[in-house]
């Protein structure tokens, strides 16, 4: 428990792979949001063996950095648990690169968890705006057997009044509330929760990591909540659009790896059946109705990728 006369301490994780400028856009704005309601006890960034130079110049921010340089990618969970290894802090943000923060981004959620009345709210996540000033849609629901199987059949895109999307894209995202799970883009999460639950789970390279964790901090009795009094901005994408069949396959390998982990043996051969022997022939027609050639091509790329690990 956080004394509510003591100033709370925040550390910020950043990690990188190959952002480009937006990884010092992203840290030149950590300026506009501070103030003297809180501490802002680090900033850790883990690059995750980049090639493009985005580290560069890097530690001439005039902030308290620390760069931690992995001469492989080890992938996202585990290096944001690099990044909050032996902190100090009473908060937590796992923040990506292709964000930028404005003045309120900081103080708000860390004026709300310090409420004794939000003691149990683990995590929030805050509104974000893209280049138009509109804001994202980006709460999801938790991931069930039946919403994995009609959204590989493609149910999904064909109704979606009845098959809703993962995302919470009916609601404008213009009021707080209790969500099941937050974008992992701005994870704002209490530190002894992140302790409580050994932090993210580092099977999951990338994709998944803050669901499993959003779930099994709700298991232990803490909630996400969606908070509107503080905005970010948020270029969205990330660098994994840069290599499509790779990110499909990072998903499609999480997703089955989240099954096998939250679901009974039962739902998870569902679910592995429909993702491996349907799914693929559903996102290829939809690539050429669209007469998209090449995003085939990185499909069949991505399955192929997926079937060489499972076999």
């Amino acid at each position: 428990m956080i004394s509510p006369f003591m100033i709370p301490k925040l550390d910020i994780i950043i990690v990188n792979w190959n952002s480009g400028s937006l990884l010092s856009n992203c840290v030149s704005s950590i300026n506009n949001a501070l103030n003297d309601s809180f501490v802002l006890n680090r900033i850790t960034i883990v690059d995750n063996a980049s090639s493009d130079n985005s580290i560069d110049g890097i530690e001439k921010i005039d902030l308290q950095l620390t760069l931690i340089k992995n001469s492989e990618n080890l992938g996202f969970a585990k290096a944001c648990n690099q990044g909050a290894k032996n902190s100090e802090a009473d908060f937590l943000l796992f923040l990506n690169p292709d964000t930028r923060l404005f003045e309120n981004s900081l103080a708000e959620p860390i004026k709300f968890m310090m409420d004794k009345e939000n003691n149990e709210i683990g995590i929030i996540g805050v509104q974000m705006v893209d280049d138009e000033n509109n804001i994202s849609r980006t709460c999801s629901r938790f991931p069930i057997l039946f919403s994995f199987v009609y959204m590989s059949l493609g149910l999904n895109r064909i109704f979606p009044n009845i098959f809703p999307n993962q995302f919470m894209t009916e609601w404008d995202h213009n009021n707080s509330q209790v969500v099941d799970q937050v974008i992992g883009a701005f994870f704002f999460v209490r530190k002894n929760l992140f302790q409580k639950l050994n932090g993210f789970d580092e099977r999951f390279f990338v994709y998944f990591e803050e669901v499993d964790f959003s779930i099994r901090a709700k298991q232990i009795g803490y909630k996400s909540y969606f908070l509107t009094t503080a905005q970010i901005y948020h270029k969205g994408g990330g660098t994994s659009e840069k290599v499509k069949a790779d990110r499909l396959f990072y998903i499609l390998n999480s997703k089955l790896l989240f099954s096998k982990k939250h679901f009974s043996w039962v739902s998870f051969i569902v679910i592995a059946l429909t993702t491996i022997l349907i799914e693929p022939f559903v996102r290829i027609l939809g690539a050429l109705l669209k007469g998209s050639f090449s995003e085939s091509f990185e499909i069949i790329k991505g399955y192929k990728k997926l079937l060489v690990k499972i076999i």
